[in-house]
């Protein structure tokens, strides 16, 4: 009993370690940036990230507000389901281990995963031609976006098995037919843009559908192939640039995630 109430004592920061500890930071810290561009859902929603050299993941306790995570109140789950660690004591939202418990275990080479409910991803979503090739930044994912069928909320385990299937082996985003947008990375960043350039992409596709679609300039194939290459190219300078500066955003605005 003493050991344990010393354990609970223990700064998470001290009883974690700092590959760990990194990946909270940027995972809270996605969180706060999904509140600033407005990708929430009320207490709904999850991001998640896979901890460094373990098949556990980290999620957002279920009851807090999106500008409410930090590093520290980031809830710990095992494969199966089982918490680990949960400073807060709320719990995790149990579609939400649904869904992230399924991408982690068909992706293991996927260590983060972003699932949003915004007003034009889910409008998207209810679209039977899907994301169109009508934007520069629907060239960011357009070529890589797999679909899922809505089944109902997201509580029964077997699900996964063809959510799973519907993803594939290679697609890091996902329209969940009448429901919401997913996007996959290696890292927390490559997640957060993938979501960034699908979500504006969506509300692009909402606003210039607007008139019909008979009044919306598809791009040619040469183009949206062109655009593509050039989006994945491997010197692309904002990969070094981008998550710095929306770093820097939070810390300007006095944004304590990194606690």
């Amino acid at each position: 009993m003493a050991a344990n109430l010393q354990f609970k004592s223990t700064p998470l920061r001290e009883r974690v370690s700092k590959e760990e500890w990194d990946v909270r930071v940027d995972l809270a810290a996605a969180y706060q940036l999904a509140a600033i561009f407005k990708w929430t859902d009320l207490i709904y929603t999850h991001f998640s990230a896979r901890v460094p050299g373990a098949e556990d993941f980290l999620v957002n306790p279920y009851g807090l507000m999106f500008d409410e995570i930090t590093a520290s109140n980031l809830v710990k789950v095992d494969p199966h389901g089982k918490v680990l660690d949960d400073p807060t004591g709320l719990g995790y939202n149990e579609a939400g281990f649904v869904i992230h418990g399924c991408m982690h275990e068909a992706r293991p080479e996927i260590n983060c995963v972003l699932h949003t409910h915004t007003r034009a991803g889910v409008a998207v979503s209810a679209h039977k031609c899907g994301l169109l090739p009508i934007s520069q930044h629907a060239m960011m994912v357009q070529q890589q976006v797999a679909y899922h069928d809505y089944e109902g909320i997201a509580l029964e385990m077997d699900e996964r098995s063809r959510m799973a299937r519907d993803l594939g082996k290679t697609a890091k985003a996902m329209i969940l037919r009448n429901h919401g947008l997913l996007t996959l990375g290696e890292t927390v960043r490559e997640a957060f843009e993938l979501m960034y350039y699908l979500d504006c992409a969506c509300q692009i596709q909402i606003d210039a559908m607007a008139g019909g679609l008979h009044n919306v300039q598809l791009m040619s194939q040469a183009a949206a192939d062109t655009a593509a290459q050039q989006f994945s190219r491997e010197s692309r300078p904002a990969q070094q640039k981008d998550w710095p500066a929306l770093l820097r955003m939070l810390e300007r605005r006095g944004i304590r995630y990194a606690e």
